[in-house]
This record gives C-alpha cells, structure tokens and sequence, in this order.
C-alpha cells in the first residue's frame, strides 16, 4: 500500500479510490507545508495590523459587515461549524466520507485558505487513524462549499459529533479519548477555511467515475454477446468506419467489439448466408453510443481531477502578492455540469443495452424462442428480466435531470445562484447502480440465448465468458429466480474474474 504525500496539484482518480478503499496512508509534503505557513504568518501579520478580513474577523454572508472583537473571533469560528452543520438524511458511506476528508486536505494543502498546518494535519491524523465523521448526504445546494456535508466534517475534528465505528455511529469525544488524540482548537478563519469548497461533490463523483470504468467496457462485452446471439454482422465495427468519425471512445469501442468477437464464429459462419447486412440500431450504432459514454466520462474526470486540485476557499489568501482576495472558487458549476452529463451519458449507455435484450426476448426480432423460455407457456423465461430493465432505464430517466439547472437564491439572497453539483453527484450513484443491474440483465439474457445455439460455439472472448458463468448461470432449462443470477453476474464483475477471463482471451479492454 502506498503512502500519499499531498503537495495540493496532483492527486488523481487512483489516489482517490485507493484512500477510499484501501486506506492508503496520506501525509503532507514539505513544500506543502512551507506554503500553508507562509499564507498563515501573512493572514496573522494582518490581523496584528488591525485589518478587516471576511471570515476572519467578520461575520459571515449577509454578516459581513458585522465586525468580531479580537477576544471573540475563536468563538466566531466555532460558532460557525456549530450552526451549519445542518446535514440531514441518509450518511455518506465511510469510503465516500475518506474520500471527501482525502480532497479537503489537498485543497487546504495549496496554502490560499489561510490556515495552520495543523488544521490539515489534524484531518490527515483522523484519516490515517480511520475515525471517519458521520456526514449527512442532504443539505448542500454547491455554492459556498459543501458547506452542511463539510461542516459535519469539521465538527467532528473539533471533538463533536459522532463518527463511524464500524457500522456504529459513535460519539467523536469517546474515540478521540481512547485513542489519546486531541481535537482541534480553531482559530481565526480556519473553520470558514474547513467548510468553503466543492470537495463532497468531486469525492463522491470522482468515486462513482471509477465505477463507470468497469461500466463502460462491460457494456461492450454484453453488446458483444447479444450479437453473436442474434446472429449479427461485424461489419459495424470496421476500423474504417471510426476513421470517418474520429471521436476518441467511438473508435475504442470498435477496436474492443472487433477483438471480443474475432473475425467470426461458429455462430457467425452458421449464419453467414443468411441475406441480414444491416442489423438494428442497437447492434450496428454500438460504438457510437458506447464511445460517446467513454468520452462523456474522460472529460468528466478531467474535470473533476482539475477540481481535486484547486484552491477553492473564499477568501484566497496570496501571500506573496500580499492579497486576500473575495471571490466564488467555490461555486460547483463546473463540477456539477460534468456530473449531470455523465448521469445522462451513463443512462443512454445503458438504454441501448435494454434494447438488446428486448430483441433477445422478441421472437419477431430473431430467431430465438418468446423470451428465452423452453417450453414456453409453461415457463415464462426471461420476460420479466426486460421489464425490470425497462423500469430501471426510466428511473435513470429520471435521475438524469440536470441537477445543475436548478437554483434557489440563499442566505438572505447574498448567496442568490447555486449549482446543486453535490445532488448531481448523489443521484450519479444511483444511476451507475441501476446501470450495473441492466448490464448484467443483457449478459444473463444473451447467456440464455447463446445457450440455445449450442452445440455451436461463439468467438473465443465470448465463450470464455460463458464458461466463467456458466457453473454459477447455467442454461435455464426451467423457471428459477433469475434475480440470483443477476447478483452474480454482477459479483463476476466486481471481483474481475470476468475481465481477467477477457484478459487471458484477447488481452484489455479500452475505456
């Protein structure tokens, strides 16, 4: 496991999730450390020479007229967690919650908010330590920070309200005892420095982009096998046709379908003088959609990686320059833009893959029997699995609103536009779920249909993947709960045994 050292502009998708989920050390960097003391020696020489600092020894939004006595602006920063931390509903996981900590570092690592060295390594002490707060998922609106999320963050490092102790939530106060680890002591304009920032938004939708990477090639593996199913031809994926149009992840996509299918089969060679040149949509327009998806999701993680990596206090503290500077680094725009276009690149992904398993089902649209059943009448096969694919997809319809597009003005109209960015990172994880759901619905639905097909044998990619499941997913012969087969299809996905068996076969795939 590899130690983190935080320097404030390169952490990465990887260094995310590995903190996470594998509880990657993380500790601050030299040169980190000489930025943040220079921004907190300028901050403390402003403050002797009787200067008016928003957030330092002001009030806060409409507030900042209000000046706070020298003898009282510990207490200012104090109150100010206290009173915002208003964090309702369901709890942000303990991995999204080390990842939100892990961000919130590095933002504070850049040395513009002002703050104590301390104040970060106090946050890097309680994540090296896994005293994980226990944040509530609802109440940011993604302008002025994550401020009800991050307040819930600070809290606990101050020594107040609870924390995770395994699925437990436990007082803060009673872990920080047993484990002889002091609480922070705020002081000016750290607790403003703690809760400005976009930080929940871009950890919760960094961690859901790294899901979507698994998504985005086994859609194509699922595509694969449906066509193999229904007897399509591979000519969609002709590396020439991508020439034509040269978006990145269209390309990608061909390359992968051309490699997981071969040249052909012995599907394909049955099929091969059959007169079908021109196969539905959702076989032939494959690399168009599903490259789209990949390309929606590189450019969102550009985006969020950019926004891991920024400073976005308010004010900015630039010492050398001798400025504090107003400004909104922390409005979630571009964070919340990126998040609603992968939801809807994620939910049209995986609509085509509901169209496919609707032609799987459809005797009209092959030559495969009603919804995969033998005997049917008697056995209802694999109807349903389509109509809960079909509620899924238009949940994700749903889901796939723009967050972003909304805006209530705030704090007595100071704060008057908001992005919603941290909704939009929320319901991201719902999307990707459901998608994982239907994805594993067309792998089982074409595992049925491939198994009609025997003895004949699909391309070598295709195959193995059949044998890897086909212990666990055998050939249903008879009604069963098909649920069970869905949940693990799914685990063959998570723990990469299916694409090691891909591997093995022809090699990676691309995202």
């Amino acid at each position: 496991m590899k130690t983190i050292e935080l320097t404030g502009v390169d952490v990465s998708l990887e260094d995310t999730w590995s903190v996470a989920y594998h509880q990657s050390p993380v500790v601050l960097s030299k040169s980190a450390k000489t930025k943040i003391q220079e921004s907190r020696d300028y901050i403390e020489g402003r403050i002797a020479n009787g200067d008016t600092m928003y957030g330092v020894n002001t009030g806060f939004g409409l507030f900042s007229n209000v000046n706070i006595s020298q003898e009282d602006i510990e207490k200012l920063q104090v109150n100010l967690i206290r009173s915002h931390s208003v964090g309702v509903g369901e709890a942000f996981t303990p991995e999204e919650t080390r990842a939100i900590m892990f961000l919130r570092a590095n933002a504070l690592s850049r040395g513009h908010s002002g703050c104590r060295v301390v104040v970060i390594e106090t946050i890097l002490e309680f994540l090296n330590n896994n005293i994980i707060p226990v944040i509530p998922s609802q109440g940011s609106v993604g302008a002025s920070g994550d401020l009800a999320p991050l307040s819930h963050l600070a809290l606990a490092l101050i020594g107040e309200g609870k924390v995770w102790q395994g699925n437990e939530k436990v007082s803060v106060k009673e872990v920080l005892e047993a484990k002889k680890i002091k609480p922070l002591k705020l002081m000016a304009k750290e607790g403003l420095s703690l809760i400005n920032g976009c930080q929940v938004m871009t950890a919760v939708g960094l961690l859901n982009a790294y899901e979507a990477r698994r998504l985005v090639w086994t859609v194509d593996l699922a595509g694969s096998m449906s066509l193999e199913a229904l007897r399509g031809t591979r000519s969609a994926f002709d590396p020439l046709i991508a020439a034509t149009r040269p978006h990145p992840g269209e390309a990608k996509t061909a390359r992968n379908m051309l490699r997981l299918l071969g040249e052909t089969s012995e599907i394909a060679q049955s099929h091969i003088d059959c007169g079908n040149v021109q196969d539905a949509y959702s076989l032939r327009c494959i690399p168009a959609v599903h490259g789209a998806a990949k390309d929606a999701l590189l450019s969102t993680i550009k985006t969020l990686e950019i926004e891991a990596n920024s400073s976005t206090d308010n004010p900015l503290v630039f010492s050398k320059e001798g400025k504090i500077l107003s400004c909104g680094n922390f409005h979630g725009e571009p964070v919340a833009f990126a998040l609603d276009f992968l939801c809807i690149a994620v939910s049209a992904m995986v609509s085509i893959s509901e169209c496919r398993i609707e032609k799987l089902i459809n005797p009209t649209m092959s030559q495969l029997p009603a919804f995969l059943a033998p005997d049917g009448g008697l056995n209802s096969g694999l109807m349903i699995v389509q109509v809960a694919a079909a509620a899924l997809v238009s949940e994700n319809k749903i889901l796939s609103h723009p967050a972003s597009v909304d805006s209530i003005p705030t704090s007595a109209d100071k704060e008057d536009h908001v992005s919603m960015g941290t909704i939009a990172a929320r319901k991201l994880g719902k999307i990707i779920k459901n998608a994982e759901n239907i994805v594993a619905m067309e792998i089982l639905c074409a595992k049925q249909a491939l198994g009609f097909l025997r003895p004949l044998k699909a391309s070598s990619a295709v195959q193995a993947v059949y044998d890897l499941l086909d212990p666990t997913v055998p050939f249903a012969d008879e009604d069963r709960v098909f649920s069970e087969d869905i949940e693990i299809i799914k685990k063959n996905i998570r723990d990469n045994s299916v694409a090691l068996t891909i591997k093995k076969s022809v090699g990676d795939l691309e995202w």
